[in-house]
């Protein structure tokens, strides 16, 4: 259901290349409408909603291709490159840093985020057993953080806004 709000305004408007008043003044009338929208929706993640179930049960689940044996982390229903169907695998939860950034602000995508002390790391980990990256927040000092550096899964117990953010980053103990 969507709550709409709205503010009519009709205004005469003389084209910026008229020298002489326009005759057709009362033809060319613009209505302006401001529109306010606020919407309440309810959304199934689908194939992808097993990742978020399955962090809550301290498993790190991702899909695989049984065609050309591709493992997607964050999971995907098909394949991209030969869009077959793939298959739910559980990984180790531990993957090597590829790169990262610095951020030293918010960007505001979620209450989660906005309540990360600045600065934090957003790193790019290539989890052991996947082919794609997988960007997520890493809980380490930004100084100490580095290209290669190893990373292991940290599980949340605390409510969260998305469930995305169950997890995190950790370095690796050795």
């Amino acid at each position: 259901m969507a709550n709409v709000t709205s503010k009519k305004d009709v205004q005469h408007v003389q084209p910026s290349w008229a020298t002489v008043p326009d005759p057709w003044a009362d033809f060319r009338l613009v209505e302006r409408l401001t529109l306010e929208m606020t919407q309440h929706y309810t959304h199934s993640l689908g194939k992808p909603s097993r990742f978020f179930v399955e962090l809550e049960n301290r498993r790190f689940m991702a899909t695989r291709c049984p065609n050309c044996d591709r493992t997607y982390a964050p999971p995907r229903p098909l394949c991209p490159a030969c869009h077959k169907i793939t298959q739910w695998v559980e990984l180790p939860g531990v993957g090597t840093v590829e790169t990262f950034s610095i951020l030293h602000f918010s960007p505001g995508s979620n209450p989660d985020v906005d309540a990360l002390a600045t600065p934090y790391v957003l790193a790019y980990v290539l989890l052991d057993g996947a082919s794609t990256l997988f960007p997520h927040i890493l809980v380490a000092p930004p100084e100490s953080v580095s290209i290669g550096m190893r990373v292991r899964v940290d599980y949340r117990d605390e409510p969260v806004f998305h469930p995305l953010h169950l997890m995190r980053f950790v370095p690796l103990e050795d």
